[in-house]
């Protein structure tokens, strides 16, 4: 265990004031730099400096470590990376860490082993009951509510059907563009009429014109920040196999054998015409396989699914949370939800543009979200008085 000599490293000998005078000097009154340090001043890190060892070398002090993160989630920082830079570039973060420069590893480092679960909890609990002292909060009612935040592990794992209309469409054009490039290839060398080989006919997909004007109005109300139509219309896509492409690489690779046209592979070496076809035509085939993987699997009776729960579906997950609200139970806890909460997720969300995690594993979300609500809530805390936070 750390010696309260880390008390004294950070704070003035004695008085617990953050001795930070140099870098004062060019700091704006109201910086909520000040705030910070009028509330680090009353917390006992006693169970921080527990979990730090005394042995080896001396790291970074601990209580510092925590004032960087804490001030940064005041200002919306939430990135490690971020926080190393703005530790060599902002005056504020020179006048916390004292002219210290520590890296990504250190903070990762402190996050992980040293700024337990606990540790956290005891902090903000000290917090609350100096807001309760101060006669900012009384602690005498509790208001209960919730919303969503993207978790870091589940990136692109819903697949939508706007969204596979909007790329299917494109691959199309692709496709169109290879055939008419298959017809030519055949065309000018005389293949077709050597092989008896006939031109390439397109795909005919029922319901894809509508698509496209849904893709061509979203362009232009993108231009103008308006929100986008939705693009689920349901498109007849059985006429469009991924057989007929594997036909056409079949006449190729007939055509290379009879010729003499070998394939090559491997750098700086040029690829014959015949070959690139093939390959591109190869490319084309396996994602309009993977497309109509992902119609079959969604049906015709709803517009998404996940990719780890191919049952699940973003509108049945939010049947089941509506079904938990008007429950027994559920009633039971919306009766403690106040419209008061509404403003701060809106506020976190939009202006704060919270809406993923940086960090996987439940630990390490719950102290991501905890460091943000305790700097959220330094915020709203009056700042001193210029001369209270100012060392003499």
């Amino acid at each position: 265990m750390l010696t309260t000599n880390y008390y004294n490293d950070f704070f003035e000998f004695g008085q617990q004031k953050i001795n930070f005078s140099f870098f004062e000097l060019s700091l704006p009154d109201d910086d909520p730099v000040y705030t910070l340090k009028k509330v680090m001043e009353e917390l006992d890190f006693s169970g921080l400096l527990a979990n730090c060892s005394d042995k080896g070398r001396t790291g970074y002090n601990p209580i510092m470590m925590y004032a960087v993160v804490t001030y940064a989630n005041m200002r919306g920082i939430r990135s490690v990376d971020c926080i190393v830079d703005l530790c060599e570039r902002d005056l504020a973060f020179i006048w916390v860490t004292r002219g210290q420069k520590p890296k990504r590893d250190a903070f990762y480092d402190f996050k992980n082993r040293k700024l337990t679960s606990d540790v956290l909890d005891d902090l903000n609990y000290q917090f609350m009951r100096r807001l309760q002292k101060e006669g900012l909060v009384t602690l005498k009612e509790l208001f209960i509510d919730g919303t969503k935040i993207e978790a870091n592990a589940n990136r692109y794992t819903f697949v939508w059907r706007g969204s596979i209309n909007y790329h299917l469409a494109g691959l199309l054009d692709s496709i169109d563009q290879l055939f008419e490039k298959y017809n030519s290839f055949l065309q000018e060398n005389d293949y077709g009429t050597k092989y008896e080989l006939g031109n390439a006919q397109m795909f005919v997909i029922e319901g894809m014109d509508k698509v496209r004007e849904v893709i061509e109005k979203n362009r232009k109300r993108k231009l103008v920040k308006h929100k986008k139509l939705s693009n689920n219309r349901i498109i007849e896509i059985d006429n469009c196999s991924p057989l007929e492409i594997r036909k056409l690489q079949n006449n190729l690779t007939m055509i290379a054998d009879n010729e003499g046209i070998e394939f090559v592979y491997g750098k700086g070496k040029r690829k014959p015409a015949l070959q690139q076809l093939h390959e591109e035509l190869e490319q084309c085939g396996k994602r309009l396989m993977e497309y109509k993987e992902c119609f079959e699997i969604m049906g015709k009776d709803r517009n998404s699914y996940s990719k780890t729960d191919l049952e699940a579906t973003f509108m049945r997950m939010k049947e089941r949370s509506h079904a938990n609200i008007q429950s027994e139970c559920g009633i039971l806890k919306r009766q403690t939800r106040s419209i008061q909460t509404e403003g701060h997720f809106g506020d976190i969300k939009e202006n704060e543009n919270f809406r993923r995690f940086n960090y996987r594993s439940a630990d390490k979300v719950y102290k991501e979200f905890m460091l943000y609500a305790i700097g959220r809530n330094i915020n709203e805390k009056p700042n001193p008085p210029a001369m209270l936070g100012r060392m003499e």
